[in-house]
């Protein structure tokens, strides 16, 4: 038994970057090397495809229509409405209903097979199944799949889409992101002992190989988001306690930011305020940044025809595993982080400070506010007026203090953990 729990097969929806990011870690316990994207693997049946299709349409045309006025707030608020994270507070007892969405989930799984071919062809070979999308794993279970099935929680704080539709009768194990998102799926009715506080796995570039590397690289940061040492003169000896010694000075006092346009390419706009916000920074070569694209040439090329002068590099990909990998070599230089609080919110504990794009969805509000709470993130400002606020901001130390907050808050083990809860070693 032990030999065969050694490989797992590892499902992620290849939609957007957030379930394939999650998925990268499991890569060497994965049966034959590969992640089994749940929407495009060989011999997928087209009425399957078609249906993550349309479903990936809508989600990328609702983030990008929320961007006009008055009426795409209205219509995502509608949608977001189908996959609300309520209130965990509140005067509601018992276990929350199972919602429209995950209903919906069941009932394209009943009446159109949906899943069926995929969970028939994995149940071949009935290893372990680590799914880091909710969909897979009710398919999973759903159609009777005879390994053990897990389900990696890939956000701070989850909707009841994640629970099965009757989860006290469920075996799917969570290896949950945070403790809340643990205390979450137990008010959803999921069984205390299928619910594990792992952490989120995070990408082995920095932690399995690379512990030290992503030390040294907090050190020359501290030195970069702290010109005027104040928040090392109040806190040198808690640096000191997880760093070592900081140096003094470094070659470099040119800060690089790095900004990422989340996988739906509904940032565009925010990637080009912020160029002209941060033009007289970079003209006078106090700033240096990274715009991310990932596979979006189209955003690419329009963002290359703005930069103008000054150190602007723009970044995109020919493919999601190239994005990936180019992605950890960008952000192993940056000293400051920009995005929408995607999953990315969880890369704050390797040190770098992140400046928090307004969230789209219930999910990244939750993101955010955990974020926020962590002290490892700052709302973004104008970009209009970047130039006034990031200098005044690194004059405080308050993106020191952030990158030390994520380092010293947030685990960064959670691929470890997930590993030895599936693999036993």
């Amino acid at each position: 038994m032990f030999e065969r729990r050694k490989k797992a097969w590892v499902a992620a929806a290849d939609m957007g970057y957030g379930h394939l990011r999650a998925a990268l870690p499991f890569q060497d316990i994965a049966q034959g090397g590969r992640i089994i994207a749940a929407n495009d693997y060989p011999g997928i049946p087209e009425s399957d495809k078609k249906i993550w299709e349309d479903s990936r349409r809508f989600y990328e045309a609702i983030s990008r229509f929320k961007k006009f006025p008055v009426l795409g707030d209205f219509v995502f608020a509608l949608f977001d409405k189908f996959q609300e994270i309520k209130e965990f507070y509140s005067s509601a007892e018992g276990i929350e209903a199972p919602t429209i969405q995950l209903k919906q989930i069941y009932r394209l799984m009943e009446k159109r097979n949906w899943g069926r071919n995929l969970i028939w062809k994995l149940n071949r070979k009935p290893l372990p199944l680590i799914c880091t999308f909710f969909t897979p794993a009710h398919m999973a279970e759903f159609w009777k799949y005879e390994g053990p099935i897990y389900s990696v929680v890939t956000d701070t704080d989850i909707s009841r889409a994640w629970a099965p539709l009757r989860p006290k009768k469920s075996k799917i194990i969570y290896c949950a992101s945070t403790k809340r998102a643990a205390e979450r799926l137990k008010r959803y009715g999921v069984r205390q002992e299928n619910v594990v506080l792992t952490g989120f796995p995070l990408s082995e570039e920095f932690t399995k190989k690379n512990a030290a590397k992503a030390k040294r690289d907090l050190k020359r940061r501290l030195e970069v988001l702290d010109p005027s040492r104040r928040y090392r003169r109040q806190y040198g000896k808690t640096i000191e306690q997880y760093l070592g010694t900081v140096p003094k000075s470094v070659s470099r006092k040119r800060v690089v930011l790095t900004f990422a346009i989340g996988g739906a390419g509904a940032q565009a706009e925010l990637a080009q305020d912020i160029v002209e916000g941060a033009r007289p920074l970079l003209q006078k070569g106090k700033l240096e940044l990274h715009l991310i694209a990932g596979v979006h040439a189209e955003i690419a090329q329009r963002l290359l025809r703005q930069k103008g002068a000054g150190r602007v590099f723009v970044h995109s990909s020919s493919t999601k595993k190239k994005y990936f990998k180019d992605f950890s070599a960008i952000l192993s230089k940056t000293d400051i982080l920009w995005t929408k609080p995607s999953e990315l919110v969880f890369y704050a504990a390797f040190g770098i400070p992140i400046i928090i794009a307004p969230p789209i969805g219930s999910q990244e509000k939750m993101n955010r506010k955990w974020l926020l709470e962590v002290g490892a993130g700052i709302d973004q400002k104008n970009p209009e007026f970047l130039r006034q606020w990031l200098p005044d901001l690194l004059e405080d130390g308050a993106f020191a203090e952030a990158a030390m907050q994520g380092f010293v808050e947030i685990p960064r083990d959670g691929a470890k953990n997930i590993k030895k809860l599936v693999c036993g070693s």
